[in-house]
């Protein structure tokens, strides 16, 4: 991959997450500066390390645990300290809650919903009234298949992704004006830490495809992708099934 004569900001929420790192490994090969925020510092401290050795021309970190909201705008201003003129927003955070635990619990639903989808709103909505007025600005989301339609198996965890994906939608329709693309990422299965005691099989992506798609999607300024590319398609059968089928089926 060759560098670039322009230099990007590139901001990761999440930055610890095996596909994140992926991600940031290319944007390095082209010589962007990165941001990188999540809860682990020694792990953030690690990665940088790392990404200056493969060619970023910057590095900094910000050590916090996104899913407090309260301390967003604070957050907000610090990037702003960090880096004047932050090009691309990527968002890779999230947790896989424990569906028996969010039935048996409401305080394990919300703290799914928080992380996964209030979160995020909160954070896209501060950072999309700051770009409308840039222009030319890229906030890369990344949701998952599980959004697509309600299973009893992940129910609470789609409903976070589906809500997500809607609220993308309208932001998509709002800055569009103001030429900021922005793009959903919709994964299927990943081998993960986060994964790992799930039995895999060809459906399983690693973590490397996935981060080379979001990496084309973003500069393509896409709408929305899946990755792999024929979860599309499953997805699209899934969706296709009626209702009164779909709830009698043990997905």
């Amino acid at each position: 991959m060759t560098r670039h004569d322009n230099i990007e900001a590139i901001v990761i929420f999440g930055a610890t997450s095996a596909v994140a790192q992926a991600l940031a490994r290319l944007h390095a090969q082209e010589g962007n500066s990165l941001l990188l925020v999540a809860r682990n510092s020694d792990r953030l401290e690690s990665i940088a390390a790392d990404l200056c050795i493969r060619g970023a021309n910057s590095v900094k970190c910000i050590n916090m645990d996104l899913a407090i909201v309260k301390q967003h705008s604070e957050l907000i201003r610090d990037m702003e300290k960090q880096f004047s003129d932050i090009s691309k927003y990527y968002f890779f955070y999230g947790v896989l809650p424990d569906q028996k635990k969010c039935e048996a619990s409401w305080d394990s639903t919300f703290d799914a919903l928080n992380t996964n989808f209030l979160s995020k709103v909160s954070l896209l909505t501060l950072i999309a009234n700051k770009i409308e007025k840039e222009t030319n600005r890229s906030l890369i989301v990344v949701s998952s298949v599980a959004g697509d339609r309600g299973r009893q198996s992940n129910y609470v965890y789609g409903t976070s992704k589906g809500a997500l994906n809607i609220f993308l939608q309208g932001l998509r329709n709002r800055l569009q004006k103001a030429n900021c693309p922005v793009t959903t990422i919709k994964p299927g299965f990943i081998d993960t830490p986060m994964t790992q005691d799930f039995n895999k099989n060809f459906l399983w992506a690693a973590p490397e495809q996935v981060a080379k798609d979001i990496y084309k999607a973003s500069k393509q300024s896409r709408c929305e992708i899946y990755s792999p590319w024929f979860w599309r398609y499953i997805m699209l059968i899934i969706k296709c099934i009626p209702e009164s089928i779909f709830k009698r089926l043990s997905l």
